[in-house]
């Protein structure tokens, strides 16, 4: 309990914004399992769950659940490494 109304309703606030914030990093996780499960499985539709996943991480990164930059480092890793399954399965 704060010491005045407006630091009980920042805590009120603040529990509200990490359950929300939890919500969408716990669905951005599954959607990383996916991916990766997909390249590493050499799926022929990878490059269909890779597009999904880049929407999902734009949509958290949209949502402040994590950073812009993050959401793009984790985009362009996840593009190599498709591309390097890719190759792989080519030789």
């Amino acid at each position: 309990m704060g010491h005045s109304i407006s630091a009980d309703k920042r805590e009120r606030q603040n529990i509200q914004r990490a359950a929300r914030n939890r919500i969408n990093r716990t669905a951005l996780r599954k959607e990383n399992k996916r991916i990766h499960a997909a390249i590493t499985a050499g799926s022929v539709d990878a490059p269909k769950t890779l597009a999904e996943g880049f929407k999902a991480y734009d949509i958290a990164a949209r949502k402040n659940a994590i950073p812009k930059k993050r959401a793009d480092r984790k985009k362009a890793r996840l593009a190599l490494a498709l591309n390097r399954a890719a190759k792989a399965a080519a030789k």
